[in-house]
């Protein structure tokens, strides 16, 4: 068969329209990635270009299809502040969402079972809307008391097997009680801090991006 240079124009210019309607397609429709925690994730003392998100953004930035980080963590956050707020942050729509409260319950020496029941209830309401969890777990120093630590520190693995989640059983791991990995506080992560938390995380990130498929 012989094909005219005319009709060899028109396929060409059919098949760039088609790739650019992909591309856009992917381009319009990211895997959008939800951290909803207190500061510790909000970037607490940081520059816009230092927070999590950002990290973490430059980190995924090759990732096919594209990644879309959503900073939905704020400062000084309990996990009953994060169960009120987590209606409006459904309007989102994350396809996936890296979950860390409880610190702050933790500092002011609320009862673990409160924080467990608001952390089940903020779970139950994102796979309800058919997000992937990833709950990234905190610890209690042992100045809280041994009876304190072991209630508190349970709270995430028991609920990561109770709903089958990804676990990240310490989100500051490497970075709690390292200096040069924290602000002038010795309790939030500075930009280093941020880069090893974003660091550890990925691995996670990637197992959730498994999930989707």
């Amino acid at each position: 068969m012989i094909i005219s240079k005319k009709h060899k124009g028109k396929s060409l210019i059919v098949a760039l329209i088609m790739s650019l309607l992909f591309t856009n397609v992917y381009a319009q429709d990211p895997i959008k990635i939800m951290l909803y925690g207190d500061s510790l994730m909000a970037g607490y003392g940081l520059s816009q270009k230092e927070n999590l998100s950002s990290e973490l953004t430059r980190s995924f930035k090759e990732n096919e299809p594209t990644i879309k980080f959503i900073n939905a963590s704020i400062s000084g956050n309990t996990s009953k502040n994060g169960l009120s707020r987590v209606e409006w942050s459904l309007g989102d729509n994350p396809s996936i969402v890296i979950l860390c409260l409880g610190a702050n319950d933790m500092l002011r020496g609320l009862d673990p079972s409160l924080t467990s029941n608001n952390l089940d209830l903020i779970i139950n309401k994102f796979i309800n809307n058919n997000s992937v969890v990833v709950l990234a777990g905190m610890k209690s120093p042992e100045s809280m008391g041994a009876k304190y630590q072991l209630e508190f520190d349970s709270i995430y693995p028991e609920l990561s097997k109770k709903y089958d989640l990804i676990l990240m059983p310490f989100l500051l791991e490497g970075i709690a009680l390292e200096k040069e990995m924290l602000l002038a506080d010795y309790k939030h992560p500075n930009s280093n801090g941020i880069k090893v938390m974003a660091n550890n995380l990925r691995p996670y990130i990637l197992d959730a991006i498994e999930q989707l498929k």
